[in-house]
């Protein structure tokens, strides 16, 4: 399990969460609090260090490459408009270890330090960040008609062109009973109703907000499962030039005439495995955006769906709704119970009513899952307890709630000593 420490950077101070400030990467990591709390902060330093972290097992530079000085900062940190969260006089500089599968990163007074992990496999990533910036993506026929400054937003862009074209008829969408199609020959994209048909730029915020998330994220989750299944036909996922480095190399096995076949063989194995990505981890900015209860719970599953296709997927959310929190625990408790009714062989009669409630797909474990809880008035970060695997309701969210109702209380009480 992948893990990171941060100090000092942006919004996020000094003041460490439990284990000396170490907050692990599980299979389902949240992160709540306030505005300019820190929550899209630590999650773009996990895409970053999570980015660099492939960028090294595939070989693309040198390790002392990226150890230069300011390499970081100049390099890699604006990909996310972080470079001026640095911090780097007195006593409040800043401190980012990263402790992944494959290596130990460390960044400390401007230079990256970086170990290799023994580790017996890696399952190279596909890394997406969802912003929250993505409803005006419906009005968007291709990315290139923007001249964004945002390296990420660029990206995910093109990745929901990519998955726009892989539309092949219309496409189911977790909510309202609706499918999304495109039309190519006049190349938008419509919803579709039982009763209607619609343009997504003509659909309401919710849709727009949707449509580019539940895309990109099925798009991804499952062409990972394409090209490493029995599908040869699947789209290829390396870039033109990951591919010209993955020729390279099987030109330089093949003509290393001390290789048995063994040993090529198995050169060429452990080659290709560097470069086909077997699993997806999907950063995704407030999931709940513009969306009413409802559909905020068929999100979510269909998150934690795709998050549950391969073994190393991983999901992180930033979200400010209590809903979100209390749909995860509703995940949790169903997997609960699906392991009890197993045990006590009762799947033909329990099962199926567990899965009207819980859709199969997304059951996740208490263990898979965190929740971190930030704080933007001293810059801390706390796990949200969970001792007995559901995560406390005790949190920022639903004490919002709280104080709303004792608010109209309050107000019920000075009506009530008007009518004295």
């Amino acid at each position: 399990m992948s893990k990171i420490r941060i100090k000092n950077f942006g919004p996020i101070g000094d003041g460490y969460i439990e284990k000396g400030g170490w907050m692990d990467i599980r299979k389902a990591t949240v992160l709540i609090g306030n505005q300019g709390s820190g929550k899209s902060t630590v999650a773009k330093l996990i895409s970053t260090f999570t980015w660099i972290e492939k960028a090294l097992v595939r070989g693309d530079y040198p390790q002392k490459w990226f150890e230069r000085k300011n390499k970081l900062k100049n390099q890699y940190l604006p990909y996310h408009r972080l470079e001026n969260y640095l911090k780097s006089s007195g006593d409040k500089q800043t401190e980012i270890q990263y402790i992944g599968e494959a290596y130990s990163i460390s960044y400390q007074k401007g230079s990256l330090s970086i170990e290799e992990i023994t580790h017996s496999s890696y399952p190279l990533p596909q890394i997406m960040y969802v912003p929250a910036e993505r409803n005006f993506i419906a009005y968007v026929k291709s990315p290139k008609e923007l001249k964004l400054s945002s390296p990420s937003l660029q990206e995910f862009l093109t990745e929901f062109d990519n998955a726009k074209n892989e539309l092949r008829g219309p496409e189911p969408l977790p909510i309202n009973s609706t499918a999304i199609e495109y039309d190519k020959l006049n190349d938008t994209l419509n919803l579709r109703g039982a009763d209607y048909r619609l343009k997504l730029s003509e659909a309401s915020s919710g849709f727009q907000s949707l449509v580019p998330l539940y895309l990109v994220s099925s798009h991804l989750a499952n062409s990972i499962v394409k090209n490493n299944g029995d599908n040869q036909n699947g789209k290829d996922q390396m870039t033109a030039d990951e591919m010209a480095r993955f020729r390279k190399g099987v030109e330089e096995i093949w003509n290393n005439d001390s290789f048995t076949e063994e040993q090529r063989r198995l050169a060429l194995s452990a080659l290709a495995a560097k470069f086909n990505k077997s699993a997806f981890i999907n950063i995704v900015e407030e999931p709940e955006q513009n969306l009413f209860p409802d559909s905020q719970w068929e999100i979510l599953q269909s998150l934690l769906g795709f998050n549950n296709i391969s073994a190393g997927n991983k999901l992180i959310l930033t979200t400010h709704s209590p809903y979100i929190i209390s749909f995860l625990n509703i995940a949790i408790l169903g997997h609960d119970l699906k392991n009890k009714i197993e045990d006590a062989n009762r799947t033909s009669d329990l099962l199926p009513r567990l899965h009207e409630i819980v859709n199969k797909n997304s059951l996740i474990s208490s263990a898979d899952v965190v929740v971190y809880q930030l704080d933007e008035k001293d810059g801390t970060i706390r796990k949200l307890p969970a001792p007995t695997g559901i995560l406390t309701d005790k949190n920022q969210l639903n004490m919002k709630i709280r104080e709303a109702n004792q608010l109209f209380d309050a107000l019920l009480e000075i009506e009530e000593d008007l009518a004295i």
